[in-house]
């Protein structure tokens, strides 16, 4: 998922998205202890959507803060 993607969104849509990624990565890591990923890659992948979606959350309660 791309920033310039998460920036179109709406901040509950955010919300529900990051929700999502959240349990996505719980299964995704979950599935990895049981058996090998054939891509282990899709972790690392997830902890960034996770990040950039933590990202621009903060930066528009910040903006609106400021308003």
């Amino acid at each position: 998922m791309k920033v310039s993607e998460i920036k179109e969104m709406a901040i509950n849509e955010i919300v529900e998205r990051l929700q999502i990624e959240k349990e996505n990565l719980v299964r995704l890591r979950m599935n990895h202890a049981v058996s090998p990923l054939e891509n282990p890659n899709k972790i690392k992948e997830t902890k960034a959507a996770i990040a950039r979606l933590n990202t621009i959350l903060r930066e528009r309660e910040l903006n609106e803060n400021q308003k």
